[in-house]
């Protein structure tokens, strides 16, 4: 009952005409970030960023949030009309999203798609309602060590879990480090890696680094590759819909099971690109019609698209509890509350309940808000989408370069926000994971900090890592996520020896 009480408070705060207007803001906004390749959440968000501080941060995280949840729908529209992912993570959808809207099904494959994505949502708030208070409740246990150790955890996570290359995977958290590092050393006062630049003596700024990486590093990759816009023509019928929401039913073994899927990805750091391929593999596994799969089967559109969204939600779980972001978004929005004077962790939810029961609510509110908005603006988005790319190109670097003019209004910063973006464009070129880097950039202070101040109470020991039940567990975790691609080679090394054994033992002599 404690929990629904401060749920009731929350929708208090958030269903006021004032917060409700910016969720309706926040999704419009989201839905262009959403459909424009070379955008995508993270890079919305943080060019966002800098216009929310003159707002109390209530509004301010609603604002930011509700640009997601819109940003998260609109990846799936350019999926299906166009062929093109709006955002890394629908690109799952556009397996059998697009087929179907080929065959003439454009609408019910919208349909499909933000039914499904609303669930996925819904059923991911609904996860953070029942499970932030008892995490937070759990982590004010915490001291150095254990915070070492999840953060611990939180960097071997991705490395064992978030598929790719493991070796891709450490080298993009250890430069995150390295740009962490930039500034003044916290314990002894002294200036790190700043090469005599005054500029630099205060640290790097993470607004900076996200608006390179993900704003014109995308858009640096888009020139590179050519993005034509040749969509599906779409027109909204109110029979389709309602007749597409009625075979939603028969549906419900993928929905439960992706959403599942979406959450465990999204509370870990696999995050929704990840959910949405293990979810599409796995309903096309189980599918009584997975041959269908790739030419506009229904599941094949329900089963990312829930995964994804119950994956972004379930992403500011760990945000808020713990003070460890799930996905890149989700460290930008971190970095946010940061610097609205808020510091995401256990204590947040006894210091501002309001805050955080707030934002809990409109979630609830602002995932409604997305799915009759993206169905009411498909058709003008898909005529926006005819634009050139050499009118919408220029006008996503000048949202860039003033974003990061914004953060510090020096033009230093615009610099480092081109230097980024040309790391951002090799990373992609090269297929190194931005989101760790992004992690480490925003959670590599703290983890020395946490580290340091461990070994500043053990005299130097690193037993008190190990000293407790709860942080030797959190470390023992940690250590076998970062042997698990090694584990799982090894494995599968045996397994394939056996099965070769037995074909030569059953072969006829």
């Amino acid at each position: 009952m404690g929990n629904f009480g401060q749920l009731m408070d929350g929708f208090a705060i958030a269903l006021t005409t004032q917060h409700v207007m910016i969720m309706v803001l926040g999704v419009l906004l989201g839905l262009v970030v959403g459909v424009l390749p070379g955008l995508g959440a993270p890079n919305g968000v943080s060019l966002l960023l800098p216009l929310t501080f003159t707002m109390d941060p209530i509004s301010a995280i609603i604002l930011l949030t509700s640009m997601y949840w819109g940003a998260l729908f609109g990846g799936s529209t350019t999926s299906i009309l166009f062929n093109i992912p709006g955002e890394p993570s629908s690109v799952a959808t556009t397996f059998d999203g697009h087929p179907m809207a080929k065959q003439g099904e454009a609408v019910r494959a919208l349909t499909l798609a933000f039914t499904s994505a609303g669930i996925g949502a819904l059923v991911g708030v609904l996860v953070i309602t029942l499970l932030s208070s008892w995490v937070a409740n759990f982590a004010l246990r915490f001291g150095s060590p254990e915070y070492f150790a999840v953060y611990f955890m939180a960097f071997a996570s991705f490395i064992g879990m978030a598929g790719g290359s493991p070796f891709k995977t450490l080298v993009s958290i250890m430069l995150g480090f390295a740009v962490a590092t930039v500034g003044m050393d916290t314990i002894s006062g002294e200036g790190r890696l700043t090469f005599g630049l005054g500029e630099l003596s205060n640290g790097i700024s993470f607004l900076i680094v996200v608006i390179g990486l993900f704003g014109i590093g995308e858009l640096l990759l888009t020139i590179d590759e050519g993005y034509k816009f040749e969509g599906v023509k779409a027109k909204l019928k109110l029979s389709t819909i309602f007749r597409t929401l009625a075979e939603m039913p028969r549906y419900w073994v993928t929905i439960v099971r992706s959403a599942l899927i979406g959450c465990w990805m999204g509370i870990t750091p696999g995050g929704p690109t990840a959910a949405s391929f293990m979810s599409y593999a796995l309903g096309r596994r189980f599918s009584r019609r997975g041959k269908n799969f790739g030419k506009g089967e229904p599941e094949g559109i329900i089963a990312p698209e829930t995964a994804d969204h119950s994956a972004g939600s379930c992403a500011l779980l760990p945000m808020l509890a713990l003070g460890v972001p799930g996905s890149a978004t989700a460290a930008v929005m971190m970095g946010g509350l940061m610097i609205w004077g808020l510091n995401p962790g256990p204590m947040l939810f006894s210091t501002r309940p309001d805050f955080v029961w707030g934002l809990i609510a409109s979630m609830y509110a602002g995932n409604l808000i997305a799915v009759v908005l993206v169905l009411a603006t498909v058709p003008l988005f898909a005529f926006i989408l005819r634009a050139p790319f050499t009118v919408v190109g220029p006008l996503i670097a000048i949202i860039c370069v003033i974003g990061a003019y914004t953060v510090a209004n020096h033009m230093f910063d615009i610099w480092l926000a081109l230097i980024f973006g040309i790391v951002g464009y090799a990373f992609k070129k090269l297929d190194y994971p931005l989101a760790p880097f992004v992690l480490a950039v925003v959670l590599g202070d703290k983890a020395e900090d946490a580290f340091r101040q461990s070994m500043l109470s053990s005299g130097g020991s690193l037993s008190v890592f190990f000293e407790t039940p709860l942080v030797a567990t959190m470390m023992a975790i940690g250590f076998l996520l970062l042997l698990l691609p090694f584990i799982s080679r090894v494995v599968g090394a045996v397994l394939g020896k056996g099965n070769a054994a037995e074909a030569r033992d059953g072969r006829p002599a």
